[in-house]
């Protein structure tokens, strides 16, 4: 296979691209086409799927096998003429055979490529790096944290519900004195303060104790979903059966012993300066790395194809389906419960999208303007590394993923590396 022609065409980062594929290939791929649909073959005198290829092509001609064999020919040979012509497609418009015969055959593909982007100015890049100081308040934050884990909800009928109390109520809608559908229910639990119900509802519970019955007054708001009640004044009849409140553990060295491995609270404190001092480094760090990678998507010139960002979107979703269905859920399951439809979940991925292509694209031109390479034993390297990641054998690995993949992506962290090494980090 050769690539015979590649010209650049008048609309951005539009090729055309004229290859070859001799005719070895091309009878390999013939005859491959020949054995797989000869089995659904039938010609008189011969057994299905028996008949030899010259009968089949004397009766159907000699090119009945030619078009499949195109296709399976197509993805290898512009992906071998792409390499040569050194663009890199990222989007096939057409394809048009040109000739075939027992020599090989010609074709033409329309293809859209990567821009050439420009970038300047990456080196110095100024970025705030967010505190790493652990604070008392933030140790007792997490012991809040630890100690609303560890809370038991206890029914309260010595006072007035409050905010941050579960009431079990009755409720009964009435609009002009009519009940209204969807606006009843029975011995429903409401966390008060939860903004769960509508403006107004949970505002007027508190103060309220067990046992009372009394009425509240809201308006529904202009955008409510039932477009029957949107904007109207409406009364609740309530009845009140329950409060119930979470009671939250004394912070003492008793919790302390129940709660970890610890035996006083001062020892307690001490672990969790530690597991916070990791975790906010852990934070600056990724903040870091996100104001750098921001700061690269606004450097970056060039006129990038709509089609990089379609191939991204869908690349996400595709990754979003695969770990739903590790979790027992589909994708149109998810689209179903969240209201979504094709279009609004590809617009939900679309800038995270953008982001990753902008920012891939600014770092393949730094690695190219600074003549950043993956040596053999980087590449061995992360080969080990992804072995051990996935506890898969290091040969699997490397028959999965080709060396030249990880080559781009080790110039990729190279690059993001020598950004990093080079910013202004205050």
């Amino acid at each position: 296979m050769a690539l015979k022609e590649c010209t650049k065409k008048e609309q951005a980062n539009s090729y055309e691209v004229i290859v070859e594929v001799d005719g070895e290939t091309f009878e390999k791929a013939v005859e491959a086409v020949y054995k797989k649909q000869v089995k659904r073959i039938n010609i008189q005198g011969f057994r299905k799927g028996k008949a030899p290829r010259r009968i089949i092509e004397k009766m159907y001609g000699s090119e009945v096998f030619y078009e499949d064999a195109m296709q399976d020919c197509y993805p290898e040979a512009l992906y071998d003429a792409s390499k040569e012509a050194n663009i890199k497609i990222v989007k096939v418009e057409s394809l048009e055979a040109l000739e075939a015969g027992k020599e090989g055959f010609t074709f033409k593909a329309e293809v859209i490529v990567e821009p050439e982007i420009e970038i300047d100015n990456y080196k110095g890049i100024e970025v705030e790096k967010l505190s790493t100081e652990v604070t008392d308040e933030l140790v007792d934050e997490e012991i809040e944290k630890v100690r609303d884990r560890n809370s038991r909800i206890v029914t309260v009928d010595d006072r007035p519900a409050q905010d941050g109390d579960t009431v079990v109520i009755d409720f009964d809608g009435y609009v002009d004195g009519e009940q209204f559908d969807g606006g009843m229910a029975e011995n429903y639990n409401l966390v008060l303060g939860s903004n769960s119900f509508i403006p107004g509802f949970e505002e007027q519970i508190v103060g309220h104790s067990t046992d009372e019955e009394f009425s509240i007054f809201v308006t529904f708001p202009e955008s409510y979903q039932v477009e029957e009640l949107a904007g109207e004044e409406a009364e609740f009849k309530i009845k009140l059966h329950e409060i119930k409140t979470k009671e939250l553990p004394e912070v003492d060295d008793e919790f302390v012993k129940d709660v970890s491995e610890k035996e006083t609270l001062d020892e307690y404190k001490e672990e969790l300066k530690e597991t916070i001092a990791e975790r906010l480094k852990d934070d600056a760090e990724k903040d870091v790395n996100d104001k750098i990678a921001d700061s690269l998507i606004e450097l970056v010139e060039g006129d990038i194809p709509e089609a990089m960002f379609d191939n991204q979107t869908n690349e996400m979703i595709r990754d979003f389906d695969m770990r739903l269905r590790s979790q027992g859920m589909d994708m149109k399951t998810y689209m179903e419960y969240m209201g979504m439809t094709n279009d609004s979940l590809k617009e939900a991925y679309r800038e995270g999208a953008e982001k990753r292509v902008k920012l891939r694209l600014a770092l393949e031109a730094i690695a190219r303007k600074e003549g950043l390479e993956a040596t053999e034993e980087d590449i061995n390297a992360e080969y080990e590394k992804l072995s051990e990641a996935y506890k898969t054998d290091l040969e699997k690995v490397k028959s999965s993923i080709p060396a030249e993949n990880l080559a781009e992506d080790i110039k990729v962290q190279k690059a993001l590396d020598l950004v990093k090494e080079n910013a202004v980090i205050k």
